[in-house]
């Protein structure tokens, strides 16, 4: 598959112009970016083609109100066109690049070690997207354990409520930068 450079790709936007402006700055590695903008690239593209082929045959077997292709292919296509918008959204206020910080504190993009309720645990602080495919545990910034340890460094402790109201204890063994 060719892929465009991510200077190619021309993001138009759907939905209400006032939320790509109220959209929080998502920080991704350019890798993620690429990875991200290539997904789009292709949704937007020759999937939009194929989904339509697909419909078509199906639409041209007859009765649509049993006809099982049919229906799943506009599910496929539907599921697909929100992925094409929330791409569009995240890719828009993506910042791209190494995140703002110290290296040895926790914000966002910071590959974590940590004992969470007794248990080590190994996490990145940040967006899902950005560790698609990677075999690595995701919290995002705004979530309670991601809060809660926001600025701490390796050696500090701290306790947070988890949603179901238990207090967790957290231990920072070790910070650094998500490399991707």
């Amino acid at each position: 598959m060719i892929v465009p450079s991510a200077a190619t790709i021309v993001f138009t936007f759907q939905g209400s112009p006032n939320m790509a402006q109220n959209q929080e700055p998502v920080w991704l590695t350019q890798e993620a970016f690429d990875r991200l903008t290539a997904e789009l690239a292709y949704l937007s593209g020759p999937w939009r083609l194929e989904i339509a082929k697909r419909i078509e045959a199906a639409r041209s077997e007859g009765d649509l109100k049993e006809n099982g292709g049919y229906h799943a292919a506009k599910d496929e296509q539907g599921k697909q066109e929100a992925r094409i918008r929330e791409l569009q959204l995240l890719l828009r206020s993506a910042v791209v690049g190494e995140p703002e910080g110290d290296e040895g504190t926790i914000g966002i993009g910071s590959h974590v070690t940590a004992i969470v309720a007794g248990r080590e645990l190994e996490f990145l602080v940040g967006n899902h997207e950005l560790a698609a495919g990677a075999d690595i545990k995701v919290f995002g910034g705004d979530s309670p354990l991601g809060e809660a340890i926001s600025g701490l460094s390796a050696g500090q402790s701290t306790s947070y409520t988890a949603p179901n109201g238990k207090e967790i204890a957290v231990e920072i063994v070790s910070v650094s930068r998500y490399k991707g």
